[in-house]
């Protein structure tokens, strides 16, 4: 059963974007690395995902390794397993407003369909921009890690500095104030 909650935002005031890359690998496989709660999801920046429990009206938290700091939150507003998954979504570290990330998977020919979609970005926000940007990487990190177990050298290089660079992260991202 599909279950949808939908924030409320003026469509003229925002932006929509869609990133669509065909996987080769199982349906369930790309559901895993997208859902999954025991270990950093190497697409999404090695962040990992915090949850009671995925259903529609759970929080999410995206937190770094250590769990000091929490980069994302959200809540889940769609869930049906393999084939769909929305949560709300907004960085800790701007005061922008929340937009929302939907993933789509379809079984296709020799894969899956992989689509992410981001809604109600408000329009010139830097969560906009950054998601904006962030797209077409994860999109691609998410197929590397599929198909070949990890994520490319430069991904890891970049997860490497993030790691580095984390005692730098604004106060305002700390957990604590993030439960």
């Amino acid at each position: 059963m599909t279950e949808t909650r939908m924030a409320e935002t003026p469509a003229a005031e925002t932006e929509r974007a869609v990133f669509k890359i065909h996987i080769n690998g199982s349906i369930d496989a790309v559901w895993r690395e997208i859902t999954k709660t025991d270990e950093p999801q190497g697409a999404f920046f090695n962040m990992q995902l915090h949850t009671p429990g995925l259903a529609v009206g759970a929080p999410i938290r995206m937190r770094t390794k250590s769990g000091k700091y929490t980069g994302a939150v959200g809540e889940v507003i769609e869930f049906d397993p393999p084939h769909v998954y929305a949560h709300t979504f907004r960085f800790t570290n701007l005061d922008d407003p929340e937009c929302i990330v939907r993933y789509r998977l379809k079984e296709v020919a020799n894969g899956v369909e992989f689509t992410m979609e981001l809604e109600n970005m408000a329009k010139g926000a830097k969560s906009t921009k950054q998601m904006t940007r962030g797209g077409t990487m994860i999109v691609n990190t998410l197929k590397r890690i599929v198909e070949t177990g990890r994520p490319s050298m430069g991904t890891r290089a970049l997860y490497t500095m993030f790691k580095v660079m984390e005692p730098m992260t604004p106060k305002k991202s700390l957990t604590s104030r993030w439960p």
